[in-house]
């Protein structure tokens, strides 16, 4: 059994490291705790498992009612546009080090073999090449944002 002592100090210590979740298990009960929502929750906009005692209503977070109500909200994409997807889970970085320009910004014409931006995963920095040619019409993710694998970073207009 985990106790709410144990979860309390677990979410103290994730929020203060670099990670972004970690999953345990102790006396047969797995925990995950986790900073961003899993982006299946987002899309499908159930509810998530809650660590809060049962009887007890979870608070109101705004900024995840955002997130919900995001997807459906948004306008629909163009048919024409290549969406580019992260290949990896990380954090996503548009310039190669803090304050210089970024490798490409909307209305940038790119070539296949262009680097787009670099996703740290594991303290690796890795480069993302553009596969196709094209114009950037859209930059899905901001800078220091973490990204899942399989999340659109870029829409391309070929």
């Amino acid at each position: 059994m985990i106790d709410l002592d144990f979860i309390e100090r677990l979410i103290r210590t994730l929020d203060e490291s670099g990670l972004d979740h970690v999953e345990i298990e102790r006396g047969g009960t797995r925990l995950r705790v986790s900073k961003s929502p899993p982006v299946q929750a987002i899309e499908e906009a159930e509810p998530t498992h809650s660590t809060e005692p049962m009887g007890s209503e979870p608070p109101s977070d705004p900024s995840i009612e955002a997130q919900t109500e995001a997807p459906a909200a948004s306008p629909s994409v163009d048919e024409d546009l290549v969406e580019i997807t992260s290949p990896m889970v990380g954090t996503f970085y548009r310039s190669p080090s803090p304050g210089t320009d970024p490798f490409t910004d909307v209305g940038s014409r790119i070539s296949a073999g262009d680097v787009l931006c670099i996703i740290e995963a594991m303290k690796l920095m890795n480069e993302l090449e553009a596969e196709a040619s094209g114009t950037i019409h859209q930059v899905c993710v901001g800078d220091g944002e973490p990204v899942e694998y399989g999340q659109v970073l870029f829409r391309l207009r070929p």
